[in-house]
C-alpha cells in the first residue's frame, strides 16, 4: 500500500488517481499508524512554504516522515513535497524545512521572455542513472511543470534530472530510497505514470 501523506496541501486526489490507474493501492491519510504501515509514502503539495512546514508540524507528520525516511521506506516528494525536503526556501525566510537533503530553494529569476510560475511541459537532462527514470523510451523525457522556486541541491551526486528554464533547475533527486520530483508525474502522460511505476517497484527497509 501506497500512503498520500494528506497535510492539506492539495494536489491529492490526482496522485491517487494515477496510481490507481498503474494498480496499485493509494491511501490519502494522516493517520501515523497507516504511514508506518505502507510500503511506499508520497509527500505531494501545492502551495507556500511556510503553512506547509506548519500543517506538518500541526500534525505531527515531519517526524513520521523522517522516522519513514530513516527506515529506507521508499519517499517520494512531490514538488512542494520536493521543496520541503530540503533545508529553506526564498519564499519564506526564516522558515527552516525539513532539512533531510541539504539544499535550498531559491525563486526563479524575472526575465522578459519567461512567465513566472512557470507552467507547462519542459525537457529533462537525465543523470546520475536515477532509478525513477529506468526504461523511459525518451532520452530527455517531457514532464509538466507547475512552480514559481526551483532546488540547488548542495551535492551533485543526488541530482538525477535537470530542467532548464532560465536557470537551471534541479528536477528531481534520489537519496537511498528518497525521491523527490520538482515535476508532476501524476500529470506528465506515459512518461509519469512509468516514473511511478519505478517508484513503486523500489524494495523498502523495515517498518
Amino acid at each position: 500500500m501506497i500512503a498520500i501523506i494528506d497535510y492539506d496541501a492539495g494536489n491529492l486526489k490526482s496522485v491517487e488517481k494515477a496510481l490507481q490507474y498503474i494498480g496499485e493501492e493509494a491511501l490519502i491519510t494522516r493517520d501515523h499508524r497507516e504511514i508506518r504501515n505502507a510500503d511506499h509514502v508520497v509527500l505531494p503539495g501545492v502551495g507556500a512554504f511556510s503553512v506547509a512546514m506548519e500543517q506538518l508540524q500541526k500534525f505531527e507528520l515531519d517526524k513520521v516522515i523522517e522516522e519513514t525516511v530513516a527506515r529506507q521506506v521508499p519517499f517520494l516528494g512531490i514538488c512542494l513535497g520536493l521543496q520541503l525536503l530540503f533545508e529553506s526556501s526564498e519564499e519564506s525566510s526564516g522558515v527552516e524545512g525539513l532539512g533531510l537533503l541539504k539544499g535550498n530553494v531559491l525563486r526563479i529569476p524575472k526575465a522578459e521572455d519567461l512567465k513566472i510560475p512557470h507552467i507547462g511541459w519542459n525537457s529533462l537532462e537525465l543523470k546520475n542513472n536515477g532509478r525513477l527514470f529506468a526504461g523511459l523510451e525518451q532520452e530527455e523525457p517531457y514532464v509538466y511543470f507547475v512552480h514559481s522556486y526551483y532546488l540547488r541541491a548542495a551535492k551533485e551526486q543526488i541530482v538525477t534530472a535537470r530542467a532548464e528554464y532560465g536557470v537551471k533547475i534541479d528536477a528531481s533527486v534520489e537519496c537511498g530510497n528518497l525521491f523527490a520530483c520538482q515535476f508532476h508525474p501524476e500529470k506528465s502522460g506515459r512518461t509519469g505514470l512509468r516514473i511511478l511505476q519505478n517508484f513503486a517497484a523500489v524494495t523498502g527497509g523495515s517498518r
